[in-house]
């Protein structure tokens, strides 16, 4: 027992959370966005439920990762079309691009439903079912928690440790999640920043996929955007929606 909790396996549960929480804004993000479908009072137990079914799903992945790494590293098929397309894909890069593919679909759908006619006969837009919204965050969830569990195990092999820091940046995202639900809610014009920053995500993730798997398209491989690209380009999106938004309240002065 005093081998197990040791100071190195704390410090490193230190590490855990704080790599939780970096990992966690693009995930924390979807969560907030994807909640707002459902009904107005089933939102926050619809983050509760799906974030919560999906600790306890994470927490079974990483008891998968660690007994059966190589299944999601060996290659599952190759696709060899010399100098259009060459790949070779594993579990694990199937997983992540599938992801990348259904959060660009997600937000450009979004994004779409805000520039036609959301009603059309008096009628609203229809609410995707709560059950459909909890799937879908548990399994956005788990696409994004691939980086989170793959970090972790580069960095300890115990399992307490691990699943400690899995349940603890659940538990933050719960709470996290309802403040930035709420804060959209009271902010609409940010709506369209969040789905450009989803947006965004889908793109990273499609990278990462296709650098994982090896892929070559017309000869020139597809590389990973980096966490400080990723960051960056965030950074620069924010600062265009607030000078845009301040410009627009200058140009209402002068109109009035």
């Amino acid at each position: 027992m005093e081998a197990i909790f040791t100071a190195e396996n704390f410090v490193t549960l230190f590490l855990l959370i704080l790599l939780q929480a970096v990992l966690g804004l693009d995930n924390l993000l979807y969560i907030s966005i994807e909640s707002k479908r459902a009904p107005l009072e089933k939102q926050k137990r619809v983050r509760q439920l799906g974030i919560g079914l999906a600790i306890i799903l994470r927490i079974v992945l990483l008891f998968v990762l660690l007994r059966l790494i190589a299944l999601f590293q060996d290659p599952w098929f190759e696709i060899h079309e010399t100098g259009v397309f060459d790949g070779s894909f594993n579990l694990h890069s199937i997983i992540i691009l599938l992801g990348g593919v259904f959060i660009m679909y997600t937000a450009m759908k979004e994004i779409w439903h805000m520039m036609v006619i959301e009603e059309k006969h008096g009628e609203p837009k229809k609410k995707k079912s709560v059950t459909g919204i909890i799937i879908s965050i548990i399994l956005m969830n788990l696409v994004f928690s691939f980086d989170s569990i793959l970090g972790a195990i580069a960095l300890t092999d115990v399992f307490w440790v691990m699943a400690t820091a899995i349940i603890i940046g659940g538990l933050v995202m719960i709470w996290m999640a309802g403040r930035v639900t709420e804060f959209l809610k009271k902010n609409r014009m940010y709506e369209v920043l969040g789905l450009f920053i989803l947006l965004i995500v889908g793109i990273m993730l499609l990278s990462e996929g296709g650098h994982l798997a090896h892929i070559k398209i017309f000869g020139n491989e597809v590389t990973a955007m980096s966490k400080t690209t990723f960051y960056f380009v965030i950074a620069v999106l924010i600062l265009i929606d607030i000078v845009q938004g301040r410009y627009q309240k200058k140009l209402n002065k002068e109109l009035h």
